[in-house]
């Protein structure tokens, strides 16, 4: 399992300094959170949120899957996502600590997940759209990410689009 968790580790943080993101600097920590994915994954068939309580079904955890729907607000407003897999620059410099924040998923889900889909489609996004003007990178969500997963460019270079 070592060698298996060392490998899902390593392109766990490829993949997210590629994005422009940053994984815990506590790799012990950060790799038992990554223990945590694998045995979501051997359970469930997907890498869940190992802080998290999945519901068991993948259509109703898409939310949940790493990273998850939440980790851009969290690390926006906190400097971290809700495990803190993933951390600011600041944190992953030392220079601040993660701190406990609070949970953004909803309690339990309605039960009408496409009458809920359409009804979003049928008033439009629920975010505003943020465009990158460097390289046109399009997101959903309250705010500009801190850093463009694509060409990398600072948060200010982002303009509201929709």
């Amino acid at each position: 399992m070592s060698a298996d968790l060392d490998a899902l580790y390593q392109k766990i943080k490829e993949d997210a300094e590629a994005g422009g993101y940053h994984l815990n600097p506590d790799t012990e920590f950060t790799k038992s959170l990554i223990a945590g994915l694998m045995k979501n994954e051997e359970r469930y068939g997907y890498q869940a949120c190992p802080c998290r309580l999945t519901r068991g079904e993948k259509a109703l955890d898409l939310d949940i899957i790493c990273p998850c729907d939440y980790r851009d607000p969290d690390l926006s407003e906190f400097g971290a996502c809700y495990c803190a897999l993933y951390v600011s620059d600041e944190i992953a410099r030392g220079e601040k600590r993660a701190v406990s924040i609070p949970e953004r998923r909803p309690v339990e889900p309605s039960g009408h997940h496409e009458e809920e889909m359409e009804l979003v489609s049928l008033k439009g996004l629920p975010f505003p759209v943020w465009r990158c003007k460097v390289c046109g990178y399009l997101c959903a969500r309250t705010q500009p990410p801190e850093e463009c997963p694509i060409c990398k460019a600072k948060k200010d270079r982002f303009e509201r689009f929709i």
